[in-house]
């Protein structure tokens, strides 16, 4: 078991947990709106419930419960592509007031225990749930036969309450027609947003901007030659990439107050420069420094345009210079001059 970050706990067993817990149980990869629904009860309770304790005896620790790795990555042996990779996941949960982290490690073991296992040996046994939050389309157990209403009942069995958070819906949806399925937040739907390079929509989707959270690594420093420098991020291998093409950003970088910085990100394989391999580059605007080795945290705010072969160095240049007066344009509002 370790710490990461200030207050977060992480474990990636179920040994030395901090007990007993208030848990909201499911994937969470996005910490969507959705998701940080089904996160309040359990923040609430363990709230009230140690604010009427007089002491730390039996203190209920705020609790996520997930799988690791993804569920779908196990049945499929696809490596599945996360919005938030572990270590993004915990700086959400964080900001969340979430105090531990729990990845169960999903294999064969762990998939083929019974809904009624579940609940007996992970949640009362081994977590000590006095409270549990899900989503009403959760499920669980073997072959996902356990169903919300299901963990409700067996629960129950052992005094513990069970939360079950309606399907939260988005506004944006195309027409009243748009089936409930259409219109639900879901990580699948924000996927699909990122995707199609629709960063607004899943912007709101999720109740903050998609990030990408690297350090930065040499590169072929092509973009000096042409006096647009930009820094080269190496992302988690698990990290979901948007669709291909140029972004307007917000970029932090850590230890450095002046954050929040204008820039310019390309993702993409650079064909004006016969590049093979996929790269995720950013260009700072009106700053100058040494970046190498530091993590930056780049939001994502709106897609400007797909990636394109230039007949020269020269009309890329015109090119970035006018992605660089489109990003002022969009950023005005989102970030500090």
């Amino acid at each position: 078991m370790s710490q990461n970050g200030c207050a977060v706990w992480v474990a990636s067993s179920t040994e030395g947990l901090k007990t007993p817990t208030a848990v909201a149980l499911g994937k969470f990869d996005g910490v969507h709106r959705g998701h940080q629904k089904v996160i309040a009860p359990i923040l609430q309770q363990a709230k009230r419930e140690n604010r009427e304790k007089e002491s730390n005896t039996n203190y209920i620790y705020s609790t996520v419960v997930t799988f690791y790795p993804h569920p779908q990555e196990f049945f499929t042996g696809i490596p599945h592509a996360l919005l938030t990779p572990v270590d993004e996941k915990v700086q959400q949960l964080r900001s969340l007031g979430i105090e531990q982290l729990v990845l169960l490690p999903f294999g064969k073991e762990l998939a083929a225990l019974t809904p009624e296992e579940f609940v007996e040996q992970i949640l009362v046994q081994q977590l000590q749930c006095q409270q549990i939050s899900v989503g009403e389309d959760f499920c669980f157990g073997k072959k996902r036969s356990g169903t919300a209403k299901h963990l409700q009942f067996i629960a129950a069995k052992y005094n513990i309450p069970v939360t079950i958070v309606a399907i939260q819906t988005h506004a944006g949806k195309e027409s009243i027609t748009d089936t409930l399925e259409e219109a639900r937040i879901s990580t699948s739907l924000i996927r699909q947003h990122l995707a199609n390079g629709n960063i607004e929509l899943a912007n709101q989707l999720l109740g903050r901007p998609y990030t990408l959270i690297g350090v930065v690594v040499q590169g072929q420093q092509i973009g000096r030659t042409i006096n647009f420098p930009t820094a080269n991020l190496q992302l988690p291998k698990e990290k979901f990439l948007p669709r291909q093409g140029v972004y307007a950003v917000s970029v932090c970088i850590e230890d450095n107050q002046t954050s929040p910085i204008k820039g310019v990100m390309n993702i993409g394989d650079r064909p004006t420069v016969n590049g093979t391999n996929l790269t995720v580059e950013v260009h700072l605007l009106d700053w100058v420094g040494d970046l190498y080795g530091k993590n930056l945290t780049v939001q994502l705010v709106k897609f400007l345009r797909p990636e394109q072969k230039f007949s020269s160095l020269e009309d890329l240049k015109t090119q970035i210079q006018l992605d660089c007066i489109a990003t002022k344009q969009v950023l005005s509002g989102n970030t500090n001059e």
